[in-house]
Order: C-alpha cells, then structure tokens, then sequence
C-alpha cells in the first residue's frame, strides 16, 4: 500500500543526453543531472550536481531507468538517492517527449523505485523506507511525485 499523499516531490534539472549508441542491451544513454528542487511535507532541499541518469531503451522502445543523484535539505544534510525506473508508451508520445514537447504524463508510465542513504540523524527514517514515485518527463528536468510504501 502507498501513502495517500506524496512525502515529497523532486524536480531535477538535466543536461542534454549523451548516447552511446545501440548495443547489444540497446540505445545507452546517459543524462546528467545538475540541480533542482526537493520541496514537500517531509522534506525539503535541493539537487546537487553531479549526479545522473543512466538509460538503456530497449527494442520495444521502453527506457530502463537507473538514476543516482544527492540531496542536500533545507537544513544541509546529504541523501543519497537510488532510482530504477521504467518509462514506456505509445510511439507517437515517446517521440513527442525525445522532442521536448510538453506530453501529459498520463499518456506514458514512468514509475521508479527508491531508496535513500543518509548520515543525518534527523532523516534517519529515510534509510527505513522504499518509495515509488510517479514521473513526468519534461523538456530539460524530470518531476517525479515521490510516495512511501507503507
């Protein structure tokens, strides 16, 4: 079961991909993440730089999704973030999205799994959860609606 509301929400801002190209696995991807926004009841903070997100599409054109990226709250703790995902839709959608084009994010599945690594005593809870998060793709960040597994 899901918590009713989401604990928190991530806006990640995001470089321009890099493709690696078709291998045996699929179209590798990688896309950096150089900020945004962690804003919510639970928790609230920012994107650090340096993190990304590593894609394979798949020859259905499914995109396995592995992000890993960190937190800083409002307050200066660190959260580390690990995030598998899996986006996938009708081809006409996911070429609307690879052009940037504001899509409904009803239109395609994004779903993630997450989990969360801190230090910080306060957060501690963080390090006790799983969370699924609902994602909406956008022209250069990503919005993902995070909620915990109760």
């Amino acid at each position: 079961m899901l918590a009713s509301q989401p604990i928190f929400t991530v806006v990640a801002e995001l470089e321009a991909m890099l493709s690696l190209g078709r291998t045996p696995y699929g179209e590798r991807r990688v896309i950096g993440i150089t900020g945004g926004t962690v804003t919510g009841a639970k928790l609230k903070g920012r994107i650090l730089p340096g993190g990304a997100d590593w894609q394979i599409v798949r020859s259905d054109g499914a995109a396995d999704i592995q992000a890993r990226y960190m937190i800083e709250s409002d307050r200066g703790a660190r959260i580390m973030v690990d995030s598998k995902g899996l986006r996938h839709g009708p081809p006409e959608v996911l070429e609307k999205l690879a052009r940037g084009d504001k899509v409904d994010p009803s239109l395609y599945y994004f779903r993630t799994a997450m989990r969360f690594e801190t230090a910080e005593p306060a957060l501690d809870w963080l390090n006790r959860i799983l969370a699924v998060a609902r994602g909406e793709r956008q022209a250069r960040a990503v919005r993902l609606d995070v909620y915990e597994v109760l």
